[in-house]
């Protein structure tokens, strides 16, 4: 069996009587990206500074390529970390700021010359090596503590929010440069961030945290698609959701208004005339246009955003709102305000994992 790169073991912190992690276990493998997706105040920061070393656990084990790390300090791990907030040395050049980590290590200056220039290199500023961080925008400041951080030849690199104060495009194509260097090195990554597009744009696997606990581990398509709890359901993309109720327990049967539908499974323990919430993902739902669908409903256009190559339609339907997106067509303008309509979806698009 092969032994994983990095594993948790039953992590637990706790701050004076506030426990921010709680029995937080996760096995990653060599090379892999795991994103650490979750809210504000989760615990996701927390786990990462235990993997550095800068928070010791309260209770439980941390272990890379087999050793036990968990009470060694942050110098002893090998590991590269890139901040928020950057964290680069205003009065050193970009190329020192480089060189930190090296020089700290007693690299001999041709050496460390060299790996500066291949880190330079990677990140595209080869040629502002001489310049000062106040003299370049955030993206490229980020670029370099992202270098700094790789120069050591870390076995691990740990990024803490690291895009949350750049700009949306600066961050778009940042974070896919983070991927390819990533990927060229082939180095193990934990990635923390509460952008779920982030999450689900980079990863490998993604670990939704909630309460300082992992709620799911899995794929981006795992994620989003067979979200294993309502919290990763609600948090991880848009989802309507539709109050219905038990009609035939024995058939899976519910009634979502007069639409009578067969589920594969009910909640455990279900009776008949229980309410329960059927959700679904707004890419699921379309307008009715003369074809068939297992579920059809009747409502009215409250709202109509038009996002370029989406268009989302919110509509009434009763006393619920569902959230409809569409893809943009030149030769079909949406739906107006006000305008009654028909949208439906199928039976298999129901989410049934939530609890």
């Amino acid at each position: 069996m092969v032994q994983p790169f990095l594993t948790l073991e039953m992590l637990t912190k706790a701050f004076v009587k506030m426990r921010v992690v709680e029995g937080f276990d996760l096995r990653v493998e060599r090379g892999e990206f795991i994103s650490l997706l979750g809210p504000s105040g989760c615990g996701k920061t927390t786990v990462l500074r235990m993997v550095a070393g800068f928070e010791h656990p309260t209770t439980g084990r941390i272990l890379i390529e087999g050793s036990d790390v968990t009470g060694l300090p942050p110098s002893q791990r090998r590991i590269g970390m890139v901040f928020q907030a950057y964290a680069l040395f205003p009065n050193m050049s970009v190329a020192d700021n480089i060189g930190f980590g090296l020089k700290v290590a007693r690299e001999s200056k041709a050496a460390a010359a060299r790996r500066v220039a291949e880190m330079l290199e990677l990140i595209g500023l080869e040629k502002l090596g001489a310049r000062f961080p106040f003299e370049l925008s955030g993206g490229q400041q980020q670029r370099v503590a992202l270098a700094r951080a790789l120069a050591p030849r870390p076995r691990m690199l740990l990024l803490d929010e690291p895009l949350s104060a750049l700009d949306a495009k600066i961050r778009l194509s940042l974070r896919s440069q983070i991927r390819e260097i990533q990927r060229e090195l082939g180095i193990t990554t934990i990635f923390v961030t509460h952008d779920q597009e982030e999450a689900l744009s980079i990863s490998d696997r993604i670990v939704v945290m909630n309460a300082g606990a992992a709620e799911q581990v899995g794929t981006p398509f795992e994620i989003y698609n067979t979200p294993a709890t309502r919290f990763v359901a609600g948090f991880v993309g848009t989802l309507n959701m539709l109050r219905a109720h038990v009609d035939d327990v024995a058939t899976g049967t519910v009634m979502l208004g007069s639409n009578a539908i067969r589920l594969k499974e009910l909640p455990p323990h279900a009776s008949p005339g229980e309410k329960l919430t059927l959700a679904v993902r707004p890419e699921a739902v379309s307008l009715v246009n003369g074809h068939a669908l297992d579920i059809v409903l009747d409502g009215r256009v409250a709202e109509v955003s038009f996002l370029g190559a989406i268009i989302r339609l919110k509509i009434a339907v009763g006393e619920d709102t569902v959230s409809v997106d569409t893809f943009n067509d030149r030769a079909a303008p949406p739906p107006t305000h006000g305008a009654a309509v028909r949208i439906g979806f199928a039976a298999s698009d129901i989410i049934l994992t939530l609890r």
